[in-house]
Parts: structure tokens; C-alpha cells; sequence
């Protein structure tokens, strides 16, 4: 079996009322979504998403001829591209996707197989003022979640934590709750300075009496210092590395005892295939593996495979913020949105593959390139 070719497409899904992200000084007014296929000389093809694949025109011949059951040295060549060009993790995706269609086997089951059933937490995305926080945390509950993540970045964290204090007097301890701090990077045109260790400290000195789960992207991701001594300074656990490029990277900061809660993205680090194998590690050294999932439905899909076969963590990520953010929005390239079984917990398909179903009128539609 060979490779054919690889197809790659760009699509832009229009945001009317836009899309105000808690990271993003910018109201998004679009969702884009780019679509990789891997083709084989039997008829098979594998899909991908997640990240642009920016930088990987011209590469197509590094894989057109191989054997797309090579996921090994196809990782290899893609981390090689990672350094040179960009991250085009996709592939990785797309390649996986393939390799359970041509074994006739949901990913998860390849990875391990280790469960079907995954708890989620429903992970917003907007700053909402904490009235309304606290209703969303309500209606979080009453759509089978047990747990939720608050996003902060408001202009003061004092306005942050008076968001989870409004949520912790309305639900109480009915949910699980954990903060993103968003300090960990920054999008090109926020100039905003990340917290220090003393703001961070302060941060979880407040958030210590309202029982928070962990306490994410704390510090700039590239602060591995910091974050270990936060770390040992507070009960609270530190979550990050969900924009971290290199396994490197990762690897380091499991060494360095940097985190209890390790969150990279198959579709932005590693793919599926490094991801494993840092899942490994991160077991190993008693931290938590549950990756970052804010794509779109098949990079969700793809992490919630990842996890299903080689991680115990108690919740995933499931972005979920209605209206502004909708599984509709998020899964625009699907023929039907990924949907929880009402109890907060995603079951994954047994359909070889990932078990994608594209919407191939909703992506002529939305055709941006």
C-alpha cells in the first residue's frame, strides 16, 4: 500500500454574533478549519485537523510513495518539518485516522484501548461578568457536566477570581472547577506582560479557599523555574504546556517537576504519535496527561482517541461555551457535532479510524483555499 497524495484544504466557517475569546484581545469573526487527506493507492483515505499546516507546501513528496503504515519514520519527518517550517501535526492525525481503516480498528483501541467512556469537563471561553458566570456554571450542571474550566484575563485578577466565587456560591461543590489563567502565551498583537511568580502566588493564595482543581497556564510557558516553584508553594495543582512545540520541551518539564497536570495538543505537538509516547512518561512520573483540545471537532476527536487508549486523567477538555462558542461552530466540518451522552462523558466510536464523517457540503460552502 503506498500514499497517493496529500490534499489539503482551508475553510472559513462566518461568526454572526462573533466569537469573544477570554485569550483574544480581537473578537473572532470567523472559524477557520483546515482539512488534510491522505489518499492510498487502495481507495483509503485518512483526515486530519487542527492546525493550519502552515509550511508544508512543497513537502508533499516526502510522503507520496511511502507506506502510510510507516507512522514512525512519518513522525520523524514531520517533527524534522516542525523545526524547519511549521507544525503540520495534522498529518500525523490524518495518518492514524488511515492506519485504523486500513486495520479495521478505532484509534483508541490501536493506542491501547484502555476505555470507551471519557468524563469530560465543559471548558469556556468567554469573560462573562460573574452573574452570568455563575448561570453558565448552572446550565453546565444541568447538561450533565460534573466539572468546568473559567477562563481569566480580565483586567484585574481580582475580577477573575470574583467570577469563580460567583460560581462556587451558586453550584457549591456539585462541580469540579479549575481556572485557566491564560498567562502562558499571547496572541501576536497582545502586548499585555505575563503575571510573575509573586502575582501568581497571590493568584492561588485567593483561589485556595474555593476548592479549585488545578490552576492552569499560570506563568509564560517558557518560565519552567517559576512554574516548580509555584508548584511546591501552593496545594492548588499547576496545569500547562498546551502551546509547548517540541517533546523536548515536554520532556523537560516533566524532569524539572514543573506541573502536576501536562496538557499538550496532538494537533499543534507531536501528534498523536509523540503524544503517546510523552503520555508514557508523564505516567510514569505521577503527573496527569489530558491534553488541550480548543481546534475544532476532529482535533477534539483525535486527543479524545489519544486518551482513550493511554490515559487515566478524570476529565478532558470539551470546549463547549453557547451560544458563543456551540459544538455547531466547533464542529462546522462534521455532518453532526460531538456530543456528550448527557452525563458528561463522550463515548468513542468503535468505526475504524477516528470515526470522521465530513460534511462535504458544509466544507464547499465554507471553501476559503
Amino acid at each position: 500500500m503506498k500514499i497517493t497524495a496529500i490534499r489539503i484544504s482551508h475553510h472559513a466557517l462566518p461568526l454572526d454574533p462573533p466569537f469573544r475569546a477570554g485569550w483574544d484581545p480581537r473578537p473572532r469573526t470567523t472559524a477557520p478549519a483546515t482539512i488534510v487527506r491522505v489518499e492510498t493507492d487502495q481507495g483509503l483515505t485518512g483526515i486530519g485537523s487542527g492546525d493550519a499546516m502552515t509550511g508544508f507546501a512543497g513537502q508533499e513528496a516526502l510522503f507520496v510513495g511511502q507506506d502510510p503504515r510507516d507512522l514512525d519514520r512519518h513522525h520523524r519527518v514531520l517533527t524534522n518539518i516542525a523545526f524547519h517550517q511549521g507544525r503540520c501535526w495534522p498529518l500525523d492525525i490524518a495518518l492514524w485516522d488511515l492506519f485504523g481503516k486500513i486495520t479495521g480498528q478505532p484509534v483508541w483501541r490501536l493506542l491501547g484501548g484502555r476505555r470507551h467512556r471519557i468524563p469530560l469537563y465543559a471548558s469556556s471561553g468567554t469573560l462573562r461578568d460573574p452573574a452570568a458566570m455563575a448561570e453558565t456554571a448552572e446550565r453546565f450542571l444541568d447538561a450533565g457536566f460534573r466539572a468546568m474550566k473559567l477562563r481569566f484575563h480580565r483586567a484585574d485578577w481580582r475580577q477573575d477570581v470574583a467570577a469563580v466565587e460567583a460560581v462556587r456560591a451558586r453550584v457549591g461543590d456539585r462541580l469540579t472547577v479549575m481556572v485557566d489563567c491564560n498567562q502562558g502565551w499571547r496572541m501576536p498583537w497582545d502586548t499585555s506582560a505575563p503575571w510573575q511568580l509573586k502575582d501568581a502566588l497571590a493568584v492561588a493564595r485567593a483561589l485556595e479557599p474555593l476548592d479549585i482543581y488545578w490552576m492552569e497556564e499560570p506563568l509564560d510557558q517558557a518560565d519552567r523555574h517559576g512554574m516548580a516553584a509555584l508548584r511546591r508553594m501552593i496545594p492548588i495543582r499547576v496545569a500547562g504546556a498546551e502551546m509547548v512545540r517540541e517533546a523536548g520541551q515536554l520532556r523537560d518539564l516533566i524532569a524539572d517537576g514543573c506541573l502536576d497536570v501536562l496538557q499538550p495538543d496532538a494537533a499543534l505537538t507531536g501528534g498523536i504519535t509523540g503524544l503517546a509516547r510523552i503520555a508514557a512518561l508523564a505516567e510514569a512520573a505521577g503527573i496527569m496527561f489530558t491534553p488541550h483540545t480548543w481546534t475544532n471537532g476532529i482535533g477534539v476527536l483525535a486527543n479524545l482517541h489519544l486518551v482513550g487508549g493511554v490515559s487515566d486523567a478524570p476529565f478532558v477538555e470539551y470546549p463547549y461555551d453557547p451560544p458563543e462558542w456551540s459544538p455547531g461552530r466547533r464542529d462546522f466540518m462534521l455532518t453532526a457535532p460531538l456530543a456528550d451522552d448527557g452525563d458528561g462523558h463522550l463515548v468513542l466510536p468503535e468505526a475504524p479510524g477516528l470515526g470522521i464523517v465530513l460534511d462535504e457540503d458544509r466544507l464547499a460552502a465554507t471553501r476559503a483555499g
